[in-house]
């Protein structure tokens, strides 16, 4: 089976300790302590620094620097004196790391994710200067939800306001505020990148992480308990803030992928004066899932995922899943896409009375060219701008390109020629 890089949910991370040694100090003594190495993924090798400590049981967290993954915590840790292994549980994605001590001073093993395995190691130790931080200046605004305090990267042009400003919203997965999603390699830096260029040309942008990433990582929902309304309740509460701070001469929203329907349906309610989807799927989400499994799995796996998807668009759930598919459909995550696939976005998109500007890119293997065309029929108003080797990411990609998602962690490679330059156009020709 192919690899899957459809990311749609937000889970939390449980922690599953160890028991002690009988007789004398416990063995997972010999581990107390930080560790730095890497995941060495093909050309991308993926620096970690992992921290021990035994108190009262064997925990572990993991920073992953380049995708602001800080302190995370690990489960099922498991060592006997030689042999060790732990688990990375982060939205559907469960990542496993068997490895063995060596010397007291090393560990090497096999990390795991998706039925891909790569080489990983660590040293004892924490190399100078390497933290799990970042080390660029930040102004951060917050907001209070229900469900605890949400944090969003303020970036402001040169000179004095009022500014417009783009509330900018992330797509599936556990993104942070940047565009990266940690279950992938690598950064691509694709909305870090958007909101810079913004500030360029005179907008403002607020941009936040989703909730169990980076900043925002310990606002989780319990996966059994989130329903695609939390999302949007997030960005509603965004919406209200920015409308209240006289800094802002006019609130636009930038909905990523996912973001694009959260923004639509967010917009519905609070009210912006703008609305950018950006790569945004024309379909419900089970349309958009059987799409990107059919090359992606073989009959059978695709058959059960079709048979479960029809399933949860009656509002059932289904206890019966291959382990296969359990990242996708596990019983705890059904009641999400169950809440999901309640919302058309070409249904949403028609309830939007603000100038609307659909951009899709001709490379997007997550999300076809057709769900623009989708959204740009139902509703007349709306301007369209396609964007020519853009792929999900908002890079350009070569249609012969051997690895399609190189540039998912390419944080060199600038956004594709044409996308900062026409959502500025937009948002600033409509002002004036």
């Amino acid at each position: 089976m192919k690899k899957i890089y459809f990311l749609v949910l937000l889970l939390p991370l449980w922690l599953i300790a160890c028991s002690d040694d009988d007789e004398g100090a416990p063995v997972e003594d010999q581990l107390v302590g930080t560790w730095n190495g890497a995941i060495e993924v093909e050309e991308n090798p993926l620096n970690i620094i992992i921290e021990f400590n035994h108190e009262d049981e064997f925990k572990g967290n993991i920073s992953i620097p380049i995708q602001n993954l800080n302190e995370y915590p690990l489960s099922k840790l498991q060592f006997d004196g030689e042999e060790l292994s732990f688990e990375l549980y982060l939205q559907e994605e469960e990542m496993t790391f068997e490895g063995e001590l060596k010397n007291d001073e090393s560990i090497e093993g096999t990390f795991t994710q998706r039925g891909e395995e790569y080489p990983f190691y660590l040293e004892r130790g924490q190399l100078a200067g390497q933290t799990g931080e970042r080390s660029e200046p930040e102004d951060f605004l917050t907001v209070d939800t229900e469900h605890g305090e949400l944090k969003g990267e303020l970036l402001t042009p040169e000179g004095d306001g009022p500014y417009p400003v783009a509330l900018i919203i992330p797509g599936s997965g556990p993104t942070d505020r940047d565009g990266n999603s940690t279950p992938l390699p690598g950064k691509n830096n694709s909305l870090k990148m958007l909101a810079e260029s913004l500030a360029e040309n005179g907008i403002a942008s607020v941009r936040y992480s989703k909730r169990g990433a980076a900043e925002n990582q310990e606002a989780v929902i319990p996966e059994s308990e989130l329903r695609f309304e939390d999302f949007v309740q997030d960005a509603k509460s965004w919406l209200n803030l920015l409308h209240r701070d006289e800094r802002f001469s006019q609130v636009s929203v930038i909905g990523h992928s996912q973001g694009s329907l959260v923004g639509m349906l967010a917009i519905q309610e609070a009210g912006a004066d703008y609305f950018v989807s950006l790569a945004g799927a024309g379909k419900t989400i089970d349309e958009v899932m059987l799409d990107q499994l059919t090359d992606q799995l073989n009959e059978d796996y695709y058959n059960e995922s079709e048979e479960i998807l029809a399933q949860l668009k009656q509002g059932k759930t289904v206890e019966d899943v291959s382990s296969e598919l359990h990242s996708l459909f596990a019983p705890e995550i059904q009641p999400f896409l169950i809440s999901w696939m309640e919302y058309d976005p070409t249904e949403e998109i028609r309830e939007l009375n603000v100038p609307i500007l659909v951009v899709q890119g001709t490379h997007d293997i997550q999300i076809a060219e057709e769900n623009a065309t989708k959204l740009i029929n139902s509703q007349l108003d709306a301007e369209e701008l396609i964007i020519e080797d853009m792929n999900h990411v908002l890079k350009e990609e070569p249609e012969d390109s051997a690895n399609k998602l190189q540039t998912y962690a390419n944080p060199d490679l600038p956004l594709a020629e044409g996308l900062a330059e026409g959502i500025v156009e937009f948002l600033i020709g409509e002002e004036e």
